[in-house]
């Protein structure tokens, strides 16, 4: 098979290059890596040579593009199915696909006053209509989640569904957004998982500063 190959953005600000890639990584799917650091001042050309949006991520393999984390994650779960992308049972896939493509389209006021940085120390801000609710309804889907499952990830054992939601433990954890026990036991889960690690600890290492997400 042809390798996989990653195109992604800095790891301090991309959530959605954090996405298939944790989601890769955190299920042993192989795949080569290359970072192309965001240029806010004058754009960065390199993105429209490897993706049609001009976006990342975006997955190469042979010849083919595959771009949106999303889609990503739903195209090596058809070529690895046997290392667990998405839950075994068919209900719990089912679910596991909604609340996915929930986190794709919503929570949009959360993404806009709370964007992803690893680096950023933790600190409360106002918080701008809607973002509470955001958060209300992602507690809700991680608790019920969990609760059927019995975690400590959200279908049990992790998977894309965690992926997806990855960047939003970061956003709940720097912005101080959780509040309970069952939101903070599930953070914790994730944040202890080695993909999640890894990902960090190169993210602490970037020099890029974007100044809009630093603010």
């Amino acid at each position: 098979m042809e390798p996989f190959i990653l195109y992604i953005g800095n790891k301090n600000y991309s959530s959605w290059s954090f996405r298939p890639w944790v989601a890769l990584t955190g299920c042993n799917i192989p795949f080569e890596e290359r970072l192309i650091p965001f240029d806010f001042d004058a754009g960065n050309p390199k993105f429209r040579e490897i993706s049609p949006t001009g976006r990342v991520p975006v997955l190469h393999h042979g010849g083919l593009r595959v771009w949106e984390s999303l889609a990503i994650i739903e195209y090596a779960a058809e070529l690895f199915p046997e290392a667990g992308l998405w839950p075994e049972d068919i209900g719990d896939r089912a679910m596991a696909r909604s609340i996915s493509m929930e986190m794709l389209s919503g929570f949009r006021a959360l993404r806009g006053a709370c964007p992803m940085n690893i680096r950023r120390e933790v600190r409360s801000i106002e918080l701008p209509d809607g973002v509470t609710d955001d958060v209300a309804r992602i507690e809700t889907i991680w608790r019920d989640m969990r609760k059927r499952s019995g975690g400590p990830f959200l279908f049990g054992a992790f998977s894309a569904a965690d992926a997806m939601f990855a960047p939003v433990v970061n956003r709940f954890r720097v912005y101080d957004l959780a509040k309970s026990n069952d939101t903070l036991d599930y953070m914790a889960a994730i944040e202890a998982h080695p993909a999640w690690i890894a990902w960090r600890e190169a993210a602490l290492a970037e020099t890029w500063i974007v100044p809009e997400d630093e603010a």
